[in-house]
């Protein structure tokens, strides 16, 4: 559970850091929150890394929660356009993450099963 709480903050900090960046471009004292929340986010998937999590899991779902998220939020706190094509692209990337993390656990079934016996 705790290597899920630590990824979702990583995802937060990373989607809120990517939002302030686009921000910044108005209001620069927002670079300050850029780097801060750059930082915090790596640093927080780094101990979901040290936590268990396996970093192609772990990376996928960070870097597709991501898009998926900031593909969103643009949209509704700057305008951004989010049309049907960008919606099937997000819905591809979110399956993929949802293949590589199933095919994760399957593998960490037959290395339990296989060390079981």
């Amino acid at each position: 559970m705790r290597q899920w709480l630590l990824l979702a903050a990583a995802i937060g900090l990373e989607v809120s850091a990517t939002l302030a960046l686009r921000g910044a471009l108005d209001h620069p004292a927002l670079y300050a929150w850029v780097a801060l929340g750059y930082i915090g986010s790596f640093a927080a998937l780094g101990l979901v890394l040290r936590a268990g999590m396996g970093i192609g899991v772990a990376y996928g779902i960070w870097g597709a929660s991501g898009v998926a998220l900031t593909a969103v939020l643009a949209t509704a706190l700057f305008g951004d356009p989010l049309t049907v094509v960008m919606g099937v692209g997000i819905a591809l990337v979110i399956g993929g993450v949802l293949c590589v993390e199933l095919g994760a656990q399957a593998a960490a079934r037959r290395q339990r099963d296989g060390a079981a016996s």
